[in-house]
């Protein structure tokens, strides 16, 4: 397919940018068609022709193994997050002991993938609930982070989907998630400018009044000791 050089421009600009088209990860309809194997050969033999087109040598013998791992990491590692079933499950329990203020998940390592450049995102999530009768196992919310990062991703859709998926799991829209993270297409390429993060923000419910929302910050700015 033949894409006008005008357009092609501006999809290269809205990659420059940053800029999501969607709240929802975009994916085919049948994306899910082919099976993690499956998906895994064809992505090997992709690999493979595209280092041998940038003039690679994949009979040596610290190249010869790229394309599999790469297909591998493709699939069972970083863009895992795609896949519905790798979804984790959420239990919720009755919060028997009335424990009714907030609760902060601070710090939660983030690791993702910027969809624009395919190149890292590394940083800290901070995730917060206040409890509508329901409270949820504090490792599922790492585990929450960890599968919507697990995908190609934009910061700001990032930060909508873990808040979603709480607001889901817990039945309250008094959820926030503020994450903090560098992008390596801004620290590596382009600008390169390695000094620089990124922070976004999303909150709902109680979290879009001034005195919750600061009390969240309050917290996350919290020095922790062990």
């Amino acid at each position: 397919m033949k894409i006008d050089s005008a357009i092609e421009e501006q999809f290269d600009q809205m990659g420059d940018d940053h800029i999501s088209s969607s709240e929802d990860t975009p994916l085919r309809d049948n994306a899910f068609a082919l099976s993690d194997d499956e998906k895994i050969v064809k992505i090997k033999e992709n690999v493979t022709q595209i280092l041998e087109t940038l003039g690679l040598d994949l009979t040596d013998d610290s190249l010869k193994g790229t394309p599999n791992r790469v297909a591998k990491m493709f699939v069972n590692e970083i863009f895992s997050g795609l896949h519905p079933d790798k979804k984790p499950k959420s239990s919720t329990f009755d919060n028997k002991y009335k424990y009714g203020e907030m609760l902060v998940e601070k710090n939660i390592t983030l690791y993702s993938t910027c969809e624009h450049h395919l190149l890292p995102i590394v940083g800290r999530a901070h995730v917060a609930y206040i409890s509508n009768g329901n409270v949820v196992g504090l490792s599922k919310m790492n585990r929450i982070v960890d599968y919507f990062a697990k995908r190609p991703q934009v910061q700001e859709r990032l930060n909508i989907q873990i808040v979603r998926e709480l607001q889901k799991v817990l039945n309250t829209e008094d959820v926030a998630c503020i994450i903090d993270a560098k992008h390596l297409c801004v620290n590596s390429r382009g600008i390169r400018d390695i000094e620089s993060s990124t922070v976004t923000a999303e909150y709902g419910g109680k979290f879009k009044e001034e005195a919750t929302r600061r009390e969240f910050l309050n917290f996350i700015k919290l020095e922790t000791k062990f």
